[in-house]
């Protein structure tokens, strides 16, 4: 087990999550101290150089020591978004370097996709919540072969999604910022979205938020989706206008997926959790059991390029 460095005044501080404490393979020359965003500080935020935040979802935990961070160089977010996280960083006083975990939860996040889509088309939910279970009524639901499926934001996570559809023979739609070529197949600038959702059966988001994404998907871009279509969103709730895919749902034009929510999490008693044909996971697409060892590999690499005063990967701008 890797144990809190003793302080010394030559070496560059750095906190790590707590689950990072056997860690090993680290660069000598720096000062390594863990906190798992509830405990008191582990030593002076002053110090930091170099952040990994814990990996938690409530952006107020993650910024708490961040305006005591004054030595501040380079944050490390162990998620592929870093919206709220950069919008913090944008009112420290010096330039810091962030980085987000692009490409670590894209196979995870696409497998949750997956998971989503059949259990939507299957009616998993309805099955599950169904106040008669003890009756037997079969019935004949949608599959997923041949059906055609529009991914909206074809990066890794897009990308991943779309080599896990290979066996399913569907028409798969591409849509990313610009036109350009991929492995699968030609990838559609955004500005086609309103004329390619028209054909979806399935329509996944797997967009960064930015403010061209905010609410992406609104009244007039649902409205063009065909009837019984599935939304499934695995990457930011405020992709989607709430009140709009609410009143798409409860007019039984659409049935939505969705791993993400606006607001989130999601209050007790908020209607998206109580219309039928909404199927809701708690932001979770990351979390399987391949996580924590890309994202050791993430922070090893990382910090060896920190030490080494490298390029970090990964930079977003903010």
């Amino acid at each position: 087990m890797l144990p809190d460095t003793p302080p010394d005044s030559r070496q560059r501080q750095v906190w790590l999550p707590a689950e990072f404490t056997s860690l090993a393979g680290l660069p000598v020359g720096l000062r390594y101290a863990h906190w798992d965003g509830r405990s008191p500080f582990p030593s002076d935020p002053a110090d930091v150089e170099f952040y990994v935040p814990p990996l938690v979802q409530d952006i107020g935990i993650i910024s708490r020591p961040l305006g005591r961070m004054t030595r501040l160089r380079a944050v490390q977010a162990l998620s592929s978004g870093t919206d709220g996280l950069g919008a913090r960083l944008r009112r420290l006083p010096g330039r810091v370097t962030l980085c987000n975990a692009r490409g670590v939860h894209a196979r995870s996040t696409a497998e949750l996709a997956l998971t989503l889509v059949l259990a939507s088309l299957r009616r998993i939910p309805e099955f599950t919540r169904a106040p008669g279970l003890g009756a037997w009524q079969p019935e004949v639901f949608p599959s997923l072969y041949g059906r055609s499926v529009l991914i909206v934001g074809y990066g890794a996570v897009g990308s991943a999604l779309d080599d896990l559809l290979t066996p399913f023979d569907c028409a798969v739609a591409r849509v990313a910022r610009t036109d350009r070529d991929s492995p699968r197949g030609p990838v559609h600038r955004a500005a086609l979205l309103p004329r390619l959702i028209t054909s979806a059966d399935i329509i996944v988001l797997t967009t960064a938020l930015t403010p061209a994404t905010h609410h992406l998907i609104d009244t007039h871009l649902l409205a063009r989706a065909r009837d019984g279509a599935l939304l499934v969103n695995v990457a930011r709730g405020a992709v989607v206008d709430t009140a709009a895919l609410l009143a798409r749902v409860r007019a039984g034009k659409l049935r939505a997926a969705l791993d993400v929510t606006d607001p989130e999490p999601l209050p007790a008693g908020h209607p998206l959790r109580e219309t039928p044909g909404v199927l809701i996971t708690p932001h979770v697409g990351a979390f399987t059991s391949a996580m924590w060892p890309r994202l050791e590999a993430l922070v090893r690499r990382q910090l060896n390029r920190f030490a080494a005063d490298e390029e970090l990967d990964g930079i977003v701008a903010y």
